[in-house]
């Protein structure tokens, strides 16, 4: 790597605050696709203040890291331009931008995590990267090999986690959100001529911590729901009739923003009655989707069954109501793996009458939901038309045969580096020492 002079008139989101930049010589300026290995580095010259733990500001979820990396891509200049990695700001855009008005844009929610051993890892990227470019192309966004938005992720962690993840912190994440918009200053309704793909890390509160220590202490309400969720389990409301979040030949199995505005409304809603999320119902069966944005499993003893092995019930892919998540895919593969002698794996349209029948029966074991964010998180109690449906079984079996115990434990274990797994990707750091002082 060699220095290049370096010329910044505030665009692309770094205010002036650049640096001397790394480049590599002899590349050419013209478009093509994707290729992490073109990464241009200008670092700020303004470090960002990293919040305090448990802070309001941790919570607001609002808080990135130094730099964010920047890739555009113009159709004239022949696709992809060399990415950059820059200081965190503004972007800025046309208001015809086709983003603002035709909702062309997805993106990504993944974690960072500082090992039990110092090492900085993702967890499965790979799942992630594939399904973004799948939410692209749903959306009439450029294509891109997957495995270059995992180099560009890994880039990006490697220069801003030593001082906002630092090895000490063992045990704790960033949040990493990649995201694909279309640029165009156009209000024609076309394919995305010019877009940019942008990445960034965001401090997120830890949902997995003791409950006694969740939550700022402004937050009394927020930090007894979260109290609740860690000890007992999720309040879910299921949806109305009249109220869908995906369906059939949709866009629901992708990760769109438009898949998520139009659901807040409903889900404030719930919020305001003391639910923490919605249990997403579809068709006139009552279908179980999702639950707010994680993904539902049920465990029951099937009916007029002998059958040694209970059920883990969840919403099959192949109607594109739900989000092939990567958790999702996480706990069926630990299930078929390490519990299949004592759990049979079903995915199948399941509707909230069987689930009823299953408690009032007595054969509910027990539901859960898991996602980026919440994790593998219990759930407690449904409401469904005024009625409240405890989906907790009446005896409790010892905590350490439950499903959801043992699901967090070994999906913990490899996301920070407790077991070796090939799941882990770790990102290396070596060699970060060269911009040691690029902060100062």
């Amino acid at each position: 790597m060699t220095d290049a002079t370096a010329t910044c008139n505030g665009c692309n989101g770094c205010n002036g605050q650049t640096s001397t930049p790394k480049t590599t010589p002899g590349l050419p300026a013209a478009g093509g696709p994707l290729d992490a290995s073109r990464l241009t580095y200008h670092f700020t010259k303004v470090p960002r203040a990293i919040p305090a733990p448990n802070s309001p500001e941790l919570w607001a979820q609002s808080e990135a890291t130094d730099h964010m990396i920047l890739a555009r891509y113009n159709v004239a200049q022949g696709g992809w331009l060399a990415p950059q990695l820059v200081p965190y700001g503004p972007l800025s855009l046309a208001p015809t931008a086709a983003t603002l008005h035709y909702a062309m844009e997805c993106f990504e929610g993944l974690k960072l995590y500082r090992g039990v051993d110092g090492r900085l890892r993702l967890f499965r990227p790979d799942l992630n990267a594939r399904r973004m470019r799948r939410s692209a192309a749903r959306v009439s966004l450029p294509d891109f090999p997957p495995e270059q938005l995992v180099r560009l992720i890994d880039a990006l962690a490697a220069i801003d986690a030593p001082r906002w993840l630092p090895k000490e912190s063992a045990g704790t994440y960033l949040y990493v959100r990649p995201t694909m918009i279309a640029t165009q200053a156009s209000l024609a309704v076309k394919q995305a001529s010019e877009a940019l793909l942008y990445i960034i890390l965001v401090c997120f509160p830890d949902f997995d911590q003791p409950s006694g220590s969740l939550g700022p202490p402004s937050r009394d309400a927020e930090k007894q729901s979260n109290a609740r969720r860690k000890d007992i389990g999720l309040r879910l409301v299921a949806s109305n009739r009249d109220t869908i979040r995906a369906w059939p030949g949709g866009f629901g199995n992708c990760k769109l923003g438009a898949n998520y505005g139009p659901s807040i409304v409903t889900s404030a809603e719930a919020a305001s009655r003391g639910f923490d999320q919605i249990l997403w119902l579809f068709g006139n069966e009552g279908f179980i989707t999702e639950a707010g944005a994680c993904n539902f499993f049920t465990v029951i003893q099937p009916k007029h069954s002998s059958a040694i092995k209970a059920q883990l019930l969840t919403a099959p892919l192949d109607d594109g109501v739900v989000l092939p998540g990567v958790t999702r895919a996480s706990v069926l593969d630990i299930v078929n793996e390490l519990f299949a002698n004592e759990l049979e794996v079903v995915e199948r349209n399941y509707s909230i009458h069987e689930l009823i029948d299953a408690v009032n029966d007595g054969r509910m074991v027990e539901c859960f939901v898991c996602g980026t964010a919440f994790f593998i998180t219990p759930v407690a109690e449904i409401s469904y038309v005024g009625q409240s449906i405890n989906v907790l079984p009446p005896k409790r079996r010892s905590p350490s045969c439950s499903l959801v115990v043992r699901l967090r434990e070994r999906l913990w274990n490899i996301m920070y580096g407790a077991i070796q797994h090939d799941w882990s990707h770790c990102v290396d750091e070596a060699g970060t020492h060269v911009h040691e002082n690029q902060f100062q």
